[in-house]
């Protein structure tokens, strides 16, 4: 029996984030995003690239509070585009979880997406995920 105590392997973000997460068009109209998050319980989505080259995107409920609730906007007459964020803090999912939260922290979010090495879209890790999970 060995005195060294064994090394536990190191938390990932693939191992925290959430993996389903829901997506929209950016031409798809505010009403139909809060359809979706109302159906899912979700209060975020991601935003569908249009082509290889661009960025992904992010719409949250507080988005749509601060730019169409609260500016008396009619959502059905909005599309998604107009009130996303774009572009938003991409993390690789092989990231550790203990940077990843650092990141989240300094810049005062509290999500972002996940990609691969190709940037393609895995799911979304929130603050949240990365200090209450249990990868173990």
């Amino acid at each position: 029996m060995s005195g060294k105590p064994s090394a536990k392997p190191e938390v990932r973000v693939a191992d925290l984030m959430s993996k389903s997460i829901k997506t929209i068009d950016g031409l798809a109209t505010v009403a139909e995003a809060m359809e979706l998050m109302r159906e899912h319980a979700i209060s975020s989505l991601a935003v569908n690239r249009r082509n290889a080259d661009d960025e992904l995107a992010l719409l949250v409920v507080s988005d749509i509070a601060a730019e169409v609730v609260a500016k008396g906007r009619a959502p059905e007459r909005m599309h998604v585009y107009e009130v996303m964020s774009k572009p938003v803090l991409t993390l690789p999912a092989d990231m550790l979880a203990r940077y990843a939260t650092r990141l989240l922290v300094r810049l005062g979010l509290s999500r972002a997406l996940v990609v691969d090495q190709e940037r393609n879209l895995l799911g979304m890790a929130t603050l949240r995920d990365l200090v209450l999970g249990d990868a173990g």
